[in-house]
């Protein structure tokens, strides 16, 4: 990014978080649905993106079933944004009541156990909803990791954000994000990660909706090393204010094989769990960037 583009995202951002906040929430639902439905008639490339994969997702879906599920798409993600952008103004019985998980007790369960825990989750509906339902529903702090953004001030936003959520966010770049993950899940901590999408380009190749996609390695290898309960989450709206979610069936270590023939199993088990959900409610997948092998590749020429 040139310096006043990234001065100009930085602004955006900021009147974002410092503007839509301050809207009674109907005038933030049209907003957000009116951006969305301007940004999907201009069919610029996270739109095409995004339709693209959702053709991978239903691919027996007709030109204009994609068309269709790309814009209740850009709506969710534009959603998704209203939401995170007013979160900082809500009250603690706006979060309690803003987020409804089936088999929650698998959570709190793992959490009473004291072995740690690792949520995992796919680029579904509102993440940062759910981690602040975590933090305040059940009084659980958190650690989590982010990509880190340019420009740095836009990074640092975000860290602000997520912080005044009650999460404690590290830096994906470094080698120290897997130490202190490690750390707080020994000491039976939870730790909240993105895990659908590798920005390492060194993770676990997965077969993802028939064909060949790569995703993070760490959290089966963190639930090796230390012996955290493994959960995949998903997410999804409905036409209620309520976002909802499902805490999956634990992944267990398999009990032989070498460390990467484990971490391979857990990732594929990881990326079926996504499957499911994000082949339930594909609209509510927000993956507008490249995520398949052959995508990748394609672009790289």
């Amino acid at each position: 990014m040139s310096n006043a583009r990234e001065r100009l995202v930085d602004a955006l951002y900021g009147a974002g978080w410092s503007t839509v906040k301050k809207l009674p929430e109907p005038v933030a639902v049209r907003l957000g649905r009116t951006i969305a439905d301007l940004a999907w008639k201009r069919r610029g490339k996270s739109v095409l993106r995004l339709e693209s994969n959702l053709a991978r997702v239903v691919p027996d879906a007709s030109p204009e079933r994609l068309k269709q599920l790309s814009k209740a798409g850009m709506r969710s993600y534009l959603r998704y944004w209203m939401e995170s952008f007013r979160l900082p103004s809500w009250s603690a019985d706006r979060v309690r009541n803003g987020f409804d998980i089936d088999d929650a007790h698998l959570l709190t369960d793992g959490l009473a156990s004291d072995k740690g825990v690792i949520l995992a989750l796919p680029h579904l509906g509102n993440w940062d909803l759910a981690g602040a339902w975590v933090t305040t529903k059940l009084e659980t702090p958190f650690t989590t990791v982010a990509e880190r953004l340019k420009p740095e001030t836009l990074y640092d936003r975000f860290v602000a954000y997520r912080e005044s959520l009650g999460m404690e966010v590290l830096p994906h770049e470094g080698g120290s994000a897997f130490g202190t993950l490690a750390r707080r899940l020994r000491a039976g901590g939870l730790v909240c990660l993105v895990a659908d999408r590798d920005l390492s380009e060194s993770g676990v190749e997965v077969k993802f909706f028939g064909d060949t996609a790569r995703m993070p390695a760490g959290p089966a290898i963190l639930a090796q090393q230390t012996g955290a309960l493994l959960l995949p989450v998903t997410l999804w709206y409905d036409e209620s204010p309520v976002m909802r979610g499902r805490i999956h069936a634990p992944i267990e270590v398999p009990e032989t094989g070498t460390r990467a023939e484990k971490t391979s199993v857990m990732t594929q088990a990881l990326a079926d769990a996504f499957a499911t959900g994000i082949a339930d409610h594909p609209e509510d997948w927000h993956m507008l960037q490249r995520l398949w092998l052959a995508d990748l590749e394609e672009r790289r020429p």
